[in-house]
């Protein structure tokens, strides 16, 4: 994880921006509550986290993807157990504007990670 929140400290610092969406179930589930707990290393680092509750992303696409330069688009790959299987490079040029929106839309709705966990009452995270 150092080499990762290295990475996103120098990036950031140089000028790039790393943030991202975590749709979520209420109640948090056990890995939600850790991701929650992990995610202030990597705001300390720069990214920016932001919380989307699962009833409220219900027009946003039901895969999780990766979206860099808001021009190169990886789809993330997993089975029913939740094994990673890969990412796939999406070069159709309707999807990756579809997927910036999706971005958008969840951006939008979503809340930063310190009011999430604020309202979720688990400070000590």
């Amino acid at each position: 994880m150092q080499s990762w929140l290295s990475m996103v400290k120098e990036a950031t610092l140089a000028g790039r921006r790393f943030f991202r969406v975590r749709v979520v179930t209420l109640p948090l589930t056990d890995y939600s509550r850790f991701s929650l707990w992990g995610s202030k290393f990597t705001c300390q680092a720069g990214e920016d986290i932001y919380y989307l509750p699962r009833d409220q992303a219900a027009d946003l696409p039901n895969h999780d993807y990766w979206l860099f330069d808001s021009s190169k688009l990886v789809k993330l790959n997993f089975d029913e157990q939740s094994t990673w299987l890969g990412g796939e490079i999406m070069e159709d040029p309707h999807e990756i504007v579809k997927h910036n929106y999706w971005r958008d839309s969840a951006l939008h709705h979503a809340v930063r990670r310190e009011d999430f966990a604020a309202e979720q009452s688990v400070q000590r995270y």
